[in-house]
C-alpha cells in the first residue's frame, strides 16, 4: 500500500489517486491544493494543468525531473468548503535537487466554478 505523498495518511488509492485518474473531485479547497502538491511529487503535469484556472493558466508546464518534492505542512486554510466559492491554503513544501534543500512558502488561492475546484495563483 502506497501511502499519498501529500501526508494526509491515507493511501494513495484512497486519497489523491481518485482525483488525478478523474474519479471524482476534489471536495475542498485544500483537498485540490494537496492533490496538486501530489501531482507535482509524481509528476502529473496534465493533472496540475487540468486543476489551475483558465484566467492564470500557462500554455505548458515542464517539471524539472532533478527536483523532489518530500514533506508538505498545511500552515492555514480560509474558507475553501464544499460549499464556498473560493479559498486560500497556505502551505510549506520541501524539496531536494541533488545535494540542494529547500522550500517553497506558498499562500494559493483557489476558486469553485461549476462544482470545481480550480487553483487561481499563489503567493
Amino acid at each position: 500500500m502506497e501511502r499519498c505523498p501529500c501526508l494526509s495518511g491515507l493511501p494513495y488509492d484512497e486519497c489523491c489517486g481518485p482525483l488525478h485518474r478523474a474519479e471524482r473531485r476534489a471536495g475542498t479547497a485544500e483537498q485540490l491544493m494537496r492533490s496538486r502538491y501530489s501531482a507535482y511529487v509524481r509528476r502529473e503535469a496534465e493533472y496540475l494543468l487540468d486543476t489551475w484556472h483558465p484566467s492564470t493558466r500557462p500554455v505548458s508546464l515542464e517539471l524539472d525531473p532533478e527536483l523532489r518534492w518530500y514533506r508538505l505542512d498545511v500552515l492555514a486554510r480560509e474558507r475553501g468548503g464544499p460549499l464556498e466559492t473560493d479559498g486560500v491554503v497556505e502551505f510549506r513544501a520541501m524539496w531536494r535537487a541533488g545535494t540542494e534543500r529547500g522550500e517553497q512558502y506558498e499562500r494559493s488561492r483557489f476558486r469553485r466554478e461549476g462544482g470545481r475546484w480550480l487553483y487561481l495563483d499563489g503567493s
